[in-house]
């Protein structure tokens, strides 16, 4: 296939702050055989007009009542045509060179099971002052080996930095609905199983915009969240020892329960149970988390659930101080051009 028709995949809501820079970095590629597909999930801003002002062929904007990125990710990719697939969410941001670098390796390998991944920084308001910093996932791996390493350090990849063939997205199956945080590290672990391992471009690079309590991946103290958190560690525990089950997997798969038992402590005596539960049935027993030394002094003058809400409120104050001088230093230098970002 010489020239690949790429769709790129965004979805939007209340997005107006983020959108215009989004769309401005997809239609700066390199790559020039691409479509850009937005899904504005109910949008109650301005998003759809920002959309609609876009002024570039390439780009379509499909309505739809609020339903959540998952919905919308799936109703983007119904629509869409390309033989190859970039994921974007509506505020973050790609290099001009990022799909064109990882399509010309797939062209070059010839597999269309083959997943491509690439480098990812995070940046609040200057995506230039972004800084790379490789994790054991920036490597060409296998896919038993690349959850592995997910799950046993902790890890994680940004969902744009994949590109994927549609071969292997329609194996892979449709984004699950019912995941409120987490839902693409799931997906993503379905990619893998159908996928004949990764393949790491490291000048491919994407830049995530860190929003903090407003991210879709930040779980804090909801319910909800937590519920369909533990769903997801159920399936990651679950992919993972389809692949492999032995005595590295199942450490490993310790490792990833005792990490993640810290969301529940505090506030689900119930789901602590069930994480316990799964963790007994690999043969691994876990302890009670342990708290970093200036929050350790809370709980044990105020218990486990003040020293949580210290825990996740302390560092929430410090990354909205950060944004603020941030957001300033960006008024003062000015916007930097997206030519510039991946050099």
């Amino acid at each position: 296939m010489t020239n690949p028709l790429v769709s790129v995949l965004i979805p939007a809501f209340n997005a107006e702050h983020t959108i215009g820079d989004t769309l401005r970095s997809a239609f700066a590629q390199t790559w020039p055989n691409i479509e850009v597909i937005v899904v504005n999930d109910g949008s109650r801003d301005r998003t759809a007009d920002i959309v609609g002002a876009a002024g570039d062929r390439r780009v379509r904007m499909i309505e739809q009542v609020n339903q959540g990125a998952a919905a919308a990710r799936n109703t983007a990719y119904s629509a869409c045509r390309g033989d190859l697939i970039q994921w974007l969410d509506a505020d973050d941001l790609l290099a001009p060179d990022k799909i064109a670098r990882q399509v010309e390796m797939w062209r070059q390998l010839g597999d269309r099971r083959l997943l491509l991944s690439g480098a990812w920084a995070g940046f609040m308001h200057r995506p230039d002052r972004a800084a790379f910093r490789p994790t054991p996932l920036w490597n060409d791996l296998t896919a038993t080996d690349w959850l592995l390493r997910k799950m046993r350090d902790n890890l994680y990849m940004q969902t744009a930095t994949w590109l994927v063939a549609r071969e292997l997205t329609e194996a892979a199956g449709a984004w699950d609905t019912h995941l409120l945080a987490d839902d693409d590290g799931e997906y993503f672990c379905r990619v893998l199983m159908a996928s004949h391992g990764v393949k790491f471009v490291p000048q491919a690079r994407v830049y995530y915009r860190s929003s903090g309590v407003a991210s879709l991946s930040y779980i804090g103290q909801s319910s909800r969240k937590l519920e369909a958190h533990l769903l997801s560690i159920r399936k990651h525990v679950r992919y993972l020892r389809s692949l492999e089950d032995s005595a590295r997997i199942r450490e490993a798969c310790g490792r990833y329960l005792q990490t993640e038992l810290l969301h529940f402590f505090s506030e689900r005596p119930d789901l602590v149970a069930e994480i316990e539960g799964i963790a007994a049935e690999i043969g691994v027993t876990l302890q009670p988390p342990v708290l970093p030394w200036k929050y350790e002094w809370v709980r044990r003058l105020f218990g486990w659930r003040a020293a949580r809400q210290a825990q996740l409120l302390l560092p929430m104050v410090k990354w909205s101080l950060l944004r603020a001088s941030d957001k300033a230093m960006l008024r003062i230098q000015g916007h930097p051009p997206y030519a510039r970002l991946g050099s």
